[in-house]
């Protein structure tokens, strides 16, 4: 060691009292020699060593304390908690405890927040603790953690309203008292003078912890030490390190920048390259494969590195230059790099171990306890620092003896990704060790805090791992929020924080702080353009939500008045300034910045507004009189102080009207600068909205009488006036953009009109703005605030007699008058604020006038209400209240809520909220429901305002204004004078009219007496009263009919007062004026069209009789004519007719399939599920338990998780054959030749383009339906042969003697397989002996069926080839010898019919079979697959006339009947019990259909015969076990089922035994019905195959709906049933012939039976739960990635199997030299085979694949209103949908995907991948 003292400092060496062989001396040696003993380089096994290093000097002699007992030292590699996980110490984790939960969230788990429960939106849970507790009928929103830090509050005093009652985590009394106590000895304490950090020693252990170890004293000094020094290499590191990530400009930066190496002498350097968000992988491994020579594959693993840790070192040289030149090249992407000296950074690589072994700490326990050791760690992180560099001093020179923690949080800039958010889980986790130990690190935060958002603000890189956003934990916990506001002065400081920050008060990289109060803001700055200020406000926003925060701001004005200096700041910020002659030039779009701010800072406002409603009322008009004072030294300051751009001089004139001089502010709104943003105004405004303390008996404690008093007691009526004006000012603005008046500005001004008024927005800005006016209304005279108004919309002299405007053209002059009485209106008629509207009334309110023009989804809902009000907790229950759900029933329905019929007495049509448009969509809505109750002309009265507290209890006098009585008369006047001297109604005539009268019917309802008298006496325009132009309006020319019944109620009430008067004017008109002239118009219109159609009806009776005869005399020579061509449609391309004159095709599509399942062998299967398959396929089951939405009750039953989703294995047990289908469009041959061309030219056009089809699988797109495709099948008629009419034993008795007269005939047998089975060669795919068309082709042919023949040929030789490894059930003949590949009549005939079989089990209707389910298309799908059989048979026997029907008939006939296979010399030595017998059925029907009901019975009971064989088989490998006898229910059908399988098996001598136990086992019942539900499948397929081939032979019978479906289809099909089989002698002999060639051959002797049976239940895919979010309860146990053995952080689940794969991640990826593909693609290819259903869980969407494309489609699942929620943004809780999921069920069975995700790629023009849609 003395030799090294030279080169190191004393800090390197240790602490005096460390001797020399100390394991914390060592691990410093270690450390600081690491370096150079590593030549800087930096491998796992450094880091293994590291962590050695730390935990030997950690705990030092004592590992047995920490370690299982079978480990005596640590694994290489693991950490701690690894090893204690995995020896099962964790497992009490579960324990009841009286701690809060406290578990720290990783990135990509699931969080749950119950709004029922808990405080506010902070305070969540996690998996364990919400599946715990009980939320059925809560608001619970489930969210993904975006990243790790976050912890769950289960168990947390403060964090909960209502216990959750989580028996792992109670909350006791005791802690909630001492929060309790606290929060009140803080708010009564005074401030500090200075604020004061907790330090470490001041931080009480744990108390009352019952699981605390017992540690020696010399262990717990050295843990402490050893983490204390650990810190501090930390920080002695990162002391030399940058704040940002800037390459050096040249090689003397480079070398200049200060370094910890305290040698200096090692001239080498490493390039760092920093991750971001910006550059994707490819673009960052391109970089580094063009910058540093790497190979794609290391490239590739560098960024895979950066993305994962958040920086990766890419060279280490001595080659500055190079280095600067590579540097240089990656910074030009603005992709972050640093080039430093290569000690530094290994030394920054140590100290990211260093950070995760503390992280280790944390998760760790001595023992069972899990307190200890976060407390050491908290400790430490709290003392003092023990060394730093005089620069590092420097920097943190405005802290005193700086803690730390202090410097960590400071310093967590200079880190990157995975060491920040390792950070943030320590911090996170010593928080909940107690309260005192948050209030500590709160304290050192908060004392940090300038300096932590200096750097957020400015500095970050990587703003969303900031520490800044450590205060969303401890700011929102109400007792720590009051600490740091208290003795911190946490408001201040932020408030502080915001006038610097947006009056660009930046030196550097700081915030100049305090700030100079005297400069103005300049929106253009860069502050304003910054996106990261809105977290500020967060923070603000979270202090001033804590109710004990709010009472502090209560108790103190001096919050006020700081808050109100900040809002001055942005008072008339970003003002307008309307263009009057030019256009704007530039738009800018600064107003979209300031607009995010000032909303931002709104909602600061309104929460420090509600602070207030705990006020006294002394406290509230104090806060009430700062804010104005605050307004008034803003509007009024001296001119060198103001900005007269946003404060021009305040000016006031007189206004003459009526009778009267008004004297008011002057300003013209045309001319001078308007801003949409009045800051203190808004916060006035909720500070006013406290009605329920200003009333008038509260205001005498304090020596005031109303409102006015408060208002005018420390100000004038002109500065109440001056305040007002501002907003007034807006909102005559708002009424002239609106009517046109500012086109010139641009659509800027339209955006923030848009904003101001947006329905979500409003209540922020509109809204208080309109409150404003409404106080004014009961502060001042009412009469000089209608003054005010008519001023600044000038329409004084419109509202004095004259109909003309100097400025205003006759539209704008319209829609002014209509603005303003729409102003009016709100705030004369509007309560909400007046009244302190309980808020659940206020959410009715909202939510009626919302729905009321219709349903709408709940999104549009929230849309159209304040954005504050969806979030509160009484929502959701007033929505249940007041609508009715209708939940979505199909897949394309949402969820919809309607109002209930009573909630429509409560719309008010000329609520506030509604501009024009709504309010007369409203009227119509309204008025239709009163005529569907008989009244023809309803009146809608309006509702009387009943304030009954508060300073608005006068407002109802404002309706005796005698300016308001002018204002009505002329909206009335003017619109009737214009009307009646140019007999047109001006612009805006019924807006105003409509308006007006409701006005006047509402000053009825609130002053009937005073009103009505003012409407009779006081004389205006010709001496005419209001009652006069009422009159005239009544029975108005234009107007009259739609004002009737409103006037009519008016006058009557205004009769009640002035009788006489009203008498006197009323104009009563005679019966026989008393029609309608506009009804006498539509009568007379009638008489014209009736007779205009009695004449058209006389000239057709004439022209019919006239040419009556026509035709007659041609009708003989019409006989002769050639018969039409049948016709079957257009061809899709040329439109031309579809026959036989010309080749034609259907559009097929031919796709490799494993959809069909084998049953799996047991003890896979215990064979239960068999018992439970309903008898009848054909019908529809019961309902599902989610057929309802939302389906409440399933989703209360909780779910079991069960292993891999209950899913199928389709990989082991899947069956694999082609499966062909079709779009039912056709074309002809030439004209698919075309179009096959065209797609040819368009991809060659569309390079780059992901194209829907692959011209290598010959796929195309179907023009019309964009079907995808890849063949063209022929189109048949149905066959017109009719069915063989012999009885069976006869048939089978003629066809015996046949064959034996017949001759041999080599030719057939060459084209048999030479195995004895009976195939022919040439309906093998991979035949080498097939011709295609241009190689010898049928000429004679005139369909051109062979060229037909030839794409299926093509498409199944090809897939054939590529998939001999998934055909393991039959034998095959070798590649290149005539019959290997696939046999199309069983893997494309068999396998097709197969598939549309299982797809409509469990459907149909009563009356049908299965086969009156098949489509048109399908029909003819199976008859062109069936004729491309046909046509292959005929091709090997040209030179026959009948094509060889004969011979390979007799060839089948000879395979099914026993005598011909029972020796071995014959074709036939393979049992036709191996065979599949609907292969059989579906030969038959190729060449003989004639026969197809005989052979059918000879097929039905091979079926039956190795259903019994292979059953047998089944049973014998289940654990016998006590069954029920069950019932004996068919009977009918099979007999004596005991008898049968006896005589099957009879010839296999060693099955006796294994069948007797069977039955003993299982009972005659229950093996009958297993017998029945495994060859029910083979009927339903045979009576699809014969209604396709002979719909008239095979039809449905009637009157059979009584039976089961498997006595119908026997009955269909013409089957004698097994019980007559004594009957049968024919048939028995063919059993036993089939049975004994079985029993002798190698299969009966194997350990399977060598037969398969075929799955006989509805096929599901894998079972997802009901409730959404309960996939994540589960999801350690579910969501395991088999390949990687992690959680996914987005995780894939297959539909078909249920197994979890990583999406799109590198951990599972597959590298080619062609392509990566990811691991849903690998999965694919073991598990479906070409196609992949996944439900991507994180993402809410379905995932289908095919052939390396794909498509994202809607999640099955709907949140509880019925809408869909893509990536879980809005997280509420989500249930299975019935429909939706059948769907995805449906095109999984119909082999619809590869066409939907054709569909979806073909609609979009990519250029990016299908991953981007």
């Amino acid at each position: 060691m003395s030799a090294l003292s030279s080169f190191f400092p004393s800090k390197f060496l240790g602490h005096p009292r460390d001797r020399a062989d100390s394991p914390l001396s060592r691990l410093r040696f270690q450390l600081d020699t690491m370096p150079g003993s590593r030549k800087y380089v930096f491998t796992p096994a450094t880091r293994a060593e590291i962590l050695s290093e730390l935990y030997d000097s950690f705990w030092g002699s004592y590992s047995h304390m920490f370690l299982p007992n079978s480990n005596s030292s640590l694994p290489m590699h693991a950490t701690l908690s690894e090893v204690q996980f995995r020896a099962g110490m964790h497992t009490d984790s579960n324990a009841p405890s009286d701690r809060p939960c406290g578990r720290i969230f990783k990135k990509g788990e699931a969080c749950f927040r119950c709004k029922d429960c808990a405080v506010d939106d902070s305070c969540v849970m996690c998996s364990r603790c919400f599946g715990a507790t009980n939320h059925v009928t809560h608001n619970v929103i489930c969210f993904i953690a975006q990243q790790s830090g976050g912890t769950c509050d289960c168990g947390d005093a403060e964090a909960w309203t209502t216990d959750p009652q989580c028996p792992s985590h109670t909350i006791s009394p005791e802690t909630s008292d001492s929060v309790q106590q606290f929060i009140a000895g803080t708010l009564s304490s005074p401030p500090r003078t200075t604020p004061k950090t907790i330090a470490g020693q001041e931080v009480p252990p744990v108390k009352n912890y019952s699981k605390r170890a017992s540690i020696p004293p010399d262990l717990h000094e050295s843990m402490s030490r050893t983490v204390g020094y650990a810190i501090d290499y930390i920080l002695d590191t990162l002391d030399y390190s940058p704040d940002e990530t800037i390459c050096p400009r040249d090689e003397i930066v480079l070398r200049n920048q200060p370094s910890g190496d305290p040698m200096m002498m090692k001239e080498q350097y490493c390039i760092v390259i920093w991750n971001d968000d910006k550059h994707s992988y490819d673009e960052v491994s391109q970089l580094l494969v063009d910058t540093t020579g790497r190979t794609k594959d290391e490239a590739s693993e560098v960024v895979a590195r950066i993305d994962e840790n958040g920086r990766d070192v890419v060279d280490m040289n001595a080659n500055v230059p190079r280095l600067l030149e590579i540097g240089h090249s990656i910074s030009q992407v603005d992709l972050g790099v640093t080039i430093r000296r290569a000690y530094d950074t290994f030394r920054e690589q140590v100290s990211a171990v260093i950070i995760e072994w503390l992280l280790d700490l944390t998760r760790s326990r001595i023992g069972s306890d899990t307190v200890t050791m976060r407390e050491i760690v908290a400790a430490e992180l709290l003392s003092s620092r023990k060394h730093s560099t005089p620069q590092a001093r420097a920097d943190m020179s405005e802290l005193q003896d700086p803690a730390r923690i202090d410097w960590m949080f400071v310093y967590h800039t200079k880190l990157w990704k995975k060491p920040r958010l390792n950070l943030k889980e320590v911090y996170a986790s010593l928080l909940f060790l107690s309260h005192e130990h948050k209030l500590a690190v709160a304290s050192h935060f908060a004392n940090i805090y300038n300096r932590v958002i200096d750097l957020y603000l400015l500095v970050d890189r990587e703003a969303e791992t900031s520490v800044k956003y450590f205060t969303l934990q401890l700011f929102t916990i109400p007792s720590v929020a009051l600490y740091v506001a208290r003795q911190h002065n946490m408001i201040s400081r932020l408030l502080a924080v915001v006038t610097a920050f947006f009056t660009n008060q930046i030196e550097g990289r700081r915030i100049i702080m305090p700030p100079d109060l005297n400069i103005q803001i300049d929106v253009e700055t860069f502050p304003f353009k910054s996106k990261r200020f809105m977290p500020v406000f967060s923070d603000l926003r979270y202090l001033c939500s804590s109710e004990p925060v709010q009472k502090l701001i209560v108790q103190n004005n001096e919050f006020i008045s700081q808050f109100a200096k900040t809002c001055q700041l942005f008072m008339c910020v970003n003002p307008n300034k309307r263009l009057a002659s030019d256009h704007v030039e530039y738009e800018t779009d600064a107003w979209i910045s300031v607009f995010n701010v000032t909303l931002s800072l709104s909602r600061v406002i309104k929460t420090y507004g509600q602070a207030f409603a705990k006020a006294s009322v002394a406290e509230l008009v104090a806060a009430v009189n700062t804010v104005m004072h605050h307004i008034l030294i803003a509007s009024v300051a001296r001119d060198d102080e103001r900005d007269p751009t946003r404060f021009p001089p305040i000016v006031f004139h007189d206004v003459e009207f009526g009778n009267s001089t008004y004297n008011v502010v002057d300003f013209n709104v045309l001319d001078g600068p308007v801003s949409f943003h009045h800051s203190l105004q808004w916060l006035l405004s909720e500070l006013l909205k406290h009605v329920d303390i200003l009333t008038e008996e509260n205001l005498q404690q304090v020596g005031l009488q109303s409102l006015r008093d408060v208002c005018l007691r420390k100000a004038s009526e002109q500065a109440v006036q001056t305040i007002v004006d501002y907003p007034l000012r807006v909102l005559a603005m708002v009424a002239q953009i609106r009517t046109g008046l500012w086109v010139r500005n641009g659509f800027a001004i339209r955006g923030q009109l848009i904003h101001y008024r947006d329905y979500m927005l409003r209540e922020l800005c509109y809204d208080q703005d309109l409150f404003i006016l409404q106080n004014a209304l009961v502060i001042l005279n009412p009469d000089s605030v209608f003054i005010s108004m008519l001023d600044r919309f000038q329409l004084t002299s419109y509202f004095s007699g004259a109909a003309l405007h100097e400025v205003y053209e006759d539209t704008q002059l319209g829609g002014m008058v209509e603005e303003l009485l729409y102003v009016l209106t709100a705030i004369l008629t509007e309560t909400a604020c007046a009244s302190k509207m309980p808020i659940s009334v206020l959410i009715r309110r909202e939510i009626v006038h919302a729905l009321a023009v219709g349903p709408a989804t709940f999104t549009d809902l929230t849309k159209r209400v304040a954005e504050r009000l969806p979030d509160d907790i009484n929502f959701e229950r007033v929505l249940r209240e007041v609508t009715n759900f209708k939940a979505p029933d199909t897949t394309s329905d949402l969820g919809m809520y309607e109002l209930k019929d009573e909630a429509y007495d409560e719309i008010n049509p000329f609520f506030y909220h509604y501009a024009r448009n709504k309010r007369e969509e409203v009227e119509v809505v309204l008025r239709t429901r009163f005529q569907k109750r008989g009244i023809e002309d309803p009146i809608i009265i309006p509702k009387p305002l009943n304030i009954t507290f508060g300073p608005f209890t006068v407002l109802p006098s404002v309706f005796e204004s005698e300016v308001l009585l002018q204002i009505l008369f002329y909206s009335l006047y003017n619109v009737l004078s214009v009307t009646d001297n140019t007999g047109n109604a001006p612009p805006a005539a019924e807006a105003i009219l409509d308006q007006a009268i409701y006005l006047i019917m509402s000053a009825l309802i609130e002053r009937l007496d005073f009103f009505s008298s003012l409407a009779v006496y006081k004389s205006f325009e010709e001496d005419r009263n209001l009652l006069s132009m009422l009159c005239a309006l009544e029975h108005h020319t234009t107007f009259g009919k739609a004002y009737k019944g409103r006037i009519g109620w008016i006058l009557t009430r205004i009769a009640q007062h002035e009788p006489n008067a009203v008498q006197i004017q009323r104009f009563i008109p005679e019966s026989s004026m008393a029609d309608d002239p506009n009804e006498a118009k539509k009568r007379a219109a009638k008489a014209r069209q009736e007779a205009i159609m009695r004449q058209m009806k006389a000239q057709q009776a004439s022209f019919a009789d006239t040419f009556d005869d026509f035709g007659d005399d041609d009708e003989e020579d019409m006989g002769d004519t050639p018969e039409t061509p049948v016709s079957y449609g257009t061809c899709i391309v040329c439109q031309e007719e579809l026959n036989n004159n010309k080749a034609f095709g259907s559009l097929g599509f031919l796709q490799p399939s494993r959809v069909l399942r084998r049953y799996p062998e047991p003890p896979i299967a215990q064979m239960n599920d068999v018992f439970t398959v309903p008898e009848t396929l054909d019908r529809a089951g019961p309902p599902s338990a989610i057929a309802t939405f939302p389906p409440l009750e399933a989703a209360q039953v909780k779910w079991d998780g069960p292993p891999k989703f209950d899913a199928f294995d389709t990989s082991l047990h899947g069956r694999f054959g082609l499966h062909a289908s079709i779009c039912s469009h056709m074309m002809h041959l030439e004209c698919f030749t075309v179009y096959s061309a065209s797609i040819r030219q368009r991809h060659r056009m569309q390079a780059t383009r992901n194209h829907p089809e692959s011209i290598p699988r010959k796929e195309y797109i179907c023009p019309l339906c964009k079907s995808l495709g890849n063949v063209i099948l022929p189109v048949t008629q149905p066959q017109s042969l009719i069915l063989n009419p012999v009885p069976f034993a006869d048939w089978i008795r003629a066809q015996g003697i046949s064959i034996l007269k017949s001759k041999s005939d080599p030719v057939l047998e060459s084209l048999q397989f030479r195995n004895g089975t009976g195939e022919f060669v040439f309906w093998s795919a991979q035949d080498p002996g097939y011709q295609s068309y241009m190689r010898g082709g049928d000429r004679s042919d005139p369909l051109e069926v062979h060229k037909m023949v030839d794409t299926v040929m093509v498409i199944a030789k090809t897939i054939s080839t590529q998939t001999r490894h998934l055909r393991t059930t039959r034998p095959e003949p070798d590649p290149g010898e005539r019959g290997a590949g696939l046999y199309l009549p069983e893997d494309l005939v068999a396998y097709t019919i197969s598939c549309l079989e299982v797809a409509q089990r469990g459907q149909g209707h009563p009356g049908t079979t299965v086969a009156d389910s098949l489509t048109e298309s399908q029909v003819q799908m199976i008859q062109g697959i069936v004729s491309c059989l046909t046509k292959l048979a005929s091709l090997n026997f040209k030179s026959r006339p009948d094509e060889g029907r004969l011979a390979v008939r007799q060839a089948i006939i000879k395979r099914l009947l026993p005598e011909w296979s029972r020796t071995s010399f014959t074709s036939f030595a393979y049992p036709l019990l191996l065979r599949d017998p609907f292969t059989v059925l579906a030969e038959t029907a190729a060449v003989a259909p004639d026969i197809l009901r005989h052979v059918l019975i000879l097929t039905y009971y091979a079926c039956l015969a190795r259903t019994v064989i292979a059953l047998i088989y089944c049973m014998s490998k289940v654990r016998p076990q006590s069954q029920p006898p069950g019932t004996q229910q068919y009977e009918d059908i099979f007999g004596d089922v005991r008898m049968f399988f006896m005589s099957v098996i009879r010839p296999a001598p060693s099955l006796e035994h294994i069948t007797e136990v069977a039955f003993q086992t299982f009972g005659d019942a229950k093996i009958a019905k297993m017998l029945y539900v495994f060859t029910l499948p083979f009927l339903r397929r045979a009576a699809i195959l014969c209604r396709a081939i002979m719909p008239n032979a095979f039809s449905t019978p009637e009157d059979t709906d009584d039976l089961c479906e498997y006595r119908r289809l026997l009955k269909m099909l013409g089957i004698p049933p097994l019980s007559d089989l004594p009957n049968q002698d024919t048939l028995q002999n063919a059993l036993s012939g089939w049975c004994s060639h079985y029993g002798h051959s190698p299969a009966a002797a194997q350990l399977n039976s060598g037969i398969y049976l075929d799955y006989p239940t509805i096929y599901r895919l894998a079972r997802l739960p009901v409730v959404f979010d309960h996939l994540f309860l589960e999801q350690e146990k579910l969501l395991i990635c088999p390949n990687c053995k992690t959680v996914p952080q987005d995780a894939a689940i297959c539909l078909m199997c249920g197994t979890s794969c990583c999406l799109q991640s590198h951990c599972c990826m597959e590298a080619s030299p062609i392509a990566h593909r990811g691991e849903c693609n690998l999965h694919e290819r073991t598990c479906s085979g070409p196609i992949g259903i996944y439900f991507l869980p994180k993402r809410c969407s379905i995932l289908f694949l095919y052939a390396n494309s794909g498509t994202f489609a809607q999640s099955p699942y709907l949140d509880v209103h019925g809408e869909l929620d893509i990536n879980m943004r809005r997280g509420r809780r989500q249930y299975l949908h019935h429909a939706r999921w059948e769907e995805v069920r449906r095109l999984w069975l119909t082999h619809g995907i590869p066409t939907t995700i054709a569909r979806k790629l073909e609609s979009t023009v990519d250029q990016g991948g299908w991953e981007t849609l």
